[in-house]
C-alpha cells in the first residue's frame, strides 16, 4: 500500500541522525522526519526527543519520485493544538479584561542646542535674538575647540592627534 501525501500513519523509528529520525510505517514503508518537522520548539539534539524503537504517529507530507516519503510530527501538533484551543475557549468562562494603559504623549522636543529661539520677555527685535544666538554659538564653539585642543577628538575616545 503507498502512502499518499496528508495521509497520519503510526509506525516506529529505527534510526536517528543529527539531522532527522528515520520511521518505518505499519505498512512497511520507510520515511524520513527532518529536524525541522519533529516539533513547533526548538530542537537542538533530536536524541533528546525521539528514541530508536519508539512508536510515533506522523503525518506524509510529501512522497518523491524516486520513493522518499518525508514526513512530521510538528504539522500533527497543529492540528492537536487547534483541537484543544478551540475545547478550551468553550469549557472556559469569558475573563474580565485588564485595562489598557492609556496612551501617554511623548515629551516636547526641544529646539536644537536648547537654545531659547523666542525670548521670555515677549518683546525683542529680531536683532536682539539674533545677537543672542551669536553670543550663545560663539560659546559653544570655543568649547568645542578648547576640547580639541586638549586632545580629545569629538567622539570622546581622547584619542586626538597631538
Amino acid at each position: 500500500m503507498a502512502l499518499s501525501v496528508g495521509a497520519i500513519v503510526n509506525g516506529k523509528v529505527t534510526g536517528i541522525t543529527n539531522f532527522g529520525a528515520f520511521v518505518e510505517t505499519e505498512n512497511g514503508t520507510r520515511g524520513m522526519i527532518h529536524i525541522s518537522e519533529i516539533s513547533r520548539s526548538y530542537v537542538e539534539d533530536i536524541k533528546s526527543v525521539l528514541k530508536v524503537g519508539q512508536a510515533v504517529t506522523v503525518k506524509v507530507i510529501s512522497v518523491a519520485e524516486d520513493g522518499k516519503v518525508a514526513l512530521s510530527m510538528k504539522q500533527l501538533e497543529k492540528a492537536d493544538e487547534g483541537r484543544k484551543a478551540a475545547a478550551n475557549r468553550k469549557q472556559r468562562t469569558r475573563e474580565p479584561q485588564k485595562p489598557r494603559k492609556k496612551y501617554e504623549p511623548a515629551p516636547p522636543v526641544t529646539s536644537p542646542g536648547d537654545f531659547e529661539w523666542q525670548s521670555s520677555s515677549g518683546g525683542g527685535s529680531f536683532e536682539d535674538m539674533m545677537s543672542k544666538f551669536k553670543r550663545t554659538s560663539e560659546d559653544k564653539m570655543s568649547d568645542l575647540k578648547r576640547g580639541e585642543s586638549r586632545g580629545y577628538s569629538r567622539r570622546g575616545n581622547g584619542g586626538g592627534r597631538k
